[in-house]
């Protein structure tokens, strides 16, 4: 028995008829008729009862009808999973963000891969501090990371986004609230919260050197985990933070952000994965997130 004999004999069943059989396969009627006998000979049994006008199944032949739909239902469905898969259209992947993406980015990258790449199951893990995602990465954790350069690891392939200009966020009441616009030189004496620096957090490093260079000692009065939080304690009046500008998709009530002049060429956002993966899904996941941060 083989796939090609299978087919011939669903056609006959389903045409009960070997000549209209035959015009459906595009083949003459002897070989069909040769081949459903190799079937029957090779199963033992007989699946037809054949008449000069027509054929009928044995009760045998209904039943192995199903069967036989069954399998070469399953053989398509195995051909569809395999081109969908080297077109990378399905799939499994865990995306892990950092605290800023995870309010901005990552609403419209889950609608637009829900809509765009249906075949792939996702699973987003947000507020993720970078050295947190480079060792989620390593482990497999993790699939793919949106995180904050740099990150000193030859295991990862890190492709920059784009770079994002830095905000101050305020207690709404502030007197510093009220300006279209601050310099760093503005933030002088100020208490701030900072992202935590006993985690090795990329953004501690960036606020601090980014104050010290605009002539501001940093006095620090919270460290936090989480953008979340760290939004959290300066909507409260606890001080006030630097952060990448997507952090004002985090709206809070006591909260105002004011753009910052002169910081440089900001922040960059970052998307990466472990160099050595080569998945088609994965490829064009990244892709799409590229596409994305560039709108």
């Amino acid at each position: 028995m083989n796939l090609r004999q299978l087919q011939y004999f669903v056609a006959v069943a389903e045409e009960r008829h070997f000549g209209r059989a035959a015009q459906r396969l595009h083949m003459a009627q002897p070989p069909l008729s040769h081949q459903i006998r190799q079937l029957e000979q090779g199963l033992g049994v007989e699946l037809l009862h054949r008449t000069t006008r027509r054929v009928e199944l044995t009760d045998a032949g209904r039943a192995y009808l199903e069967r036989a739909r069954a399998v070469l239902s399953s053989v398509d469905d195995a051909a569809d999973h395999a081109r969908r898969v080297a077109a990378g259209a399905t799939g499994h992947l865990t995306i892990g963000c950092v605290g800023t993406a995870t309010y901005s980015l990552l609403p419209p990258l889950a609608r637009r891969l829900a809509d765009e790449l249906p075949g792939i199951d996702f699973a987003f893990r947000g507020e993720m501090l970078v050295p947190d995602q480079v060792e989620a990465l390593r482990t497999g954790a993790i699939d793919i990371a949106l995180l904050r350069p740099p990150v000193a690891d030859p295991s990862l392939r890190v492709r920059v986004l784009r770079r994002e200009p830095w905000v101050v966020a305020l207690p709404s009441d502030h007197a510093l609230a009220r300006r279209k616009r601050l310099r760093v030189a503005d933030l002088a004496g100020e208490p701030f919260i900072v992202h935590s620096a006993g985690r090795r957090s990329a953004m501690y490093d960036r606020v601090v050197a980014l104050l010290r260079e605009g002539g501001v000692a940093p006095t620090i009065r919270h460290e936090v985990g989480e953008t979340s939080t760290l939004g959290t304690l300066v909507a409260a009046g606890l001080g006030i933070a630097l952060a990448p500008e997507p952090i004002t998709a985090l709206r809070l009530d006591g909260i105002t952000y004011v753009p910052l002049a002169g910081a440089g060429g900001g922040v960059e956002l970052a998307v990466a994965h472990l160099a050595d993966r080569t998945d088609r899904h994965l490829e064009r996941v990244t892709d799409l997130i590229a596409d994305l941060t560039a709108d």
